[in-house]
């Protein structure tokens, strides 16, 4: 008896024919999906490469503004985190205290409507203008512990940046930027956290009572967006 395997032929030719068809699929599929991972790729770089001219245009601007009164101010100025450093504890403010003393007010006078009139021209890239009060890991008072002496300093710190934000903001210099400043504007307290250290790796105890101000731009805002798209 013959059989006719012509049916099969048919059977294997149509299943051969749709793995192929679907081979096609997953290469289209690979290939979309490389694409949109190179236009991801080139987002985050074009974020990048603009959020480091940014920086590098700030910085300029703000070395420019400030480098002949920095070493008036005993205050140096950080590129990499854009931070504008006041070191001079005894003219910040007394000891254990967070009243503004009289020579700050008068660096502030001089200093920020300046500093905001600078920002202003990149009010679009800022994110954030924090302002950051550091101690020493010492107290006053012997007696306390070392957890007691942090937790003083974390009140005494935070003090202090709400005090140094609230004379800041209203200067009559930047009152027609206001609005915008107390949108970025914050006062962030952070005890001996972040101290300064000598080249032996011991504590610099005096540099370390500072002011910081420093800028935070929104480029981490716009690579997030990049990557909640995927």
């Amino acid at each position: 008896m013959k059989h006719d395997h012509s049916d099969d032929g048919e059977h294997w030719l149509s299943v051969s024919d749709m793995m192929s068809g679907l081979m096609v699929i997953f290469l289209f599929i690979a290939i979309s999906y490389m694409m949109q991972v190179q236009e991801e790729k080139k987002q985050l770089i074009e974020v990048a490469v603009t959020y480091e001219k940014t920086k590098d245009a700030m910085y300029q601007q703000l070395n420019d503004e400030f480098k002949n009164e920095l070493p008036q101010w005993n205050a140096v100025i950080d590129r990499e985190n854009l931070a504008i450093s006041f070191q001079e504890p005894d003219v910040l403010f007394n000891v254990g205290d967070a009243e503004l003393k009289d020579k700050f007010k008068i660096i502030l006078n001089e200093f920020f409507p300046r500093y905001n009139r600078v920002l202003a021209n990149y009010y679009k890239d800022v994110e954030e203008i924090r302002i950051e009060g550091h101690t020493s890991s010492e107290w006053n008072i012997k007696t306390v512990s070392a957890d007691e002496s942090y937790f003083l300093n974390m009140a005494l710190s935070q003090d202090r940046t709400r005090a140094t934000l609230e004379y800041c903001l209203m200067l009559p210099q930047v009152a027609p930027n206001r609005p915008w400043l107390k949108t970025v504007m914050t006062a962030n307290g952070l005890s001996s956290s972040k101290p300064i250290l000598l080249s032996n790796g011991q504590e610099d105890t005096l540099h370390s009572r500072r002011v910081e101000f420093k800028v935070k731009t929104n480029s981490e805002k716009q690579i997030l967006k990049i990557l909640q798209k995927k």
